[in-house]
C-alpha cells in the first residue's frame, strides 16, 4: 500500500470516528451550552460533540471531539486511543440568574441554554 493511500485510509477513518461520540445522558444535560471564561470556550451540544479552546500566554490548546463518556462529574472526548479527560470540580449549578461550572481550575458560565453560539 502506498503512502499516499495509508494517509487518505486513515484521514477517511478519523472522519468516521469523530462523528461517534454519545450523546449526552438525561442527567448530564446541564452540561450542554456554550460556556466560557477569558482564557477558555467549552461547548458541549446534546448530540455528543466537544468543542474546546483555551489560551494562555504559552499558546493556546484547542480539540474538536465526540464525547466518549462520562465518570462521575468529569468527561472524556476524543478518538480512539487520544482521549482528553475534564476534570470538573463543580458540576453546572445555578448563581443567580447564571449558569456556572468550574473544569480543570477555570470557573466557566454558560452563554446560553442552547449551545448553539459557539461562533457568536
Amino acid at each position: 500500500m502506498s503512502a499516499r493511500l495509508a494517509r487518505t485510509l486513515l484521514a477517511a477513518a478519523l472522519l468516521l470516528l469523530a462523528g461517534c461520540g454519545q450523546p449526552v445522558p438525561a442527567e448530564k444535560s446541564d452540561y450542554v451550552g456554550d460556556w466560557r471564561s477569558p482564557e477558555m470556550r467549552l461547548r458541549i451540544t446534546r448530540e455528543g460533540q466537544v468543542q474546546y479552546e483555551r489560551r494562555s500566554a504559552r499558546g493556546s490548546t484547542s480539540i474538536n471531539a465526540p464525547l466518549q463518556g462520562f465518570e462521575g462529574d468529569n468527561f472524556t472526548a476524543g478518538i480512539g486511543l487520544l482521549r482528553t479527560t475534564f476534570v470538573v470540580t463543580r458540576p453546572p449549578y445555578r448563581d443567580g440568574a447564571l449558569w456556572k461550572m468550574v473544569v480543570d481550575g477555570v470557573e466557566l458560565v454558560r452563554a446560553d441554554g442552547s449551545g448553539d453560539s459557539w461562533n457568536a
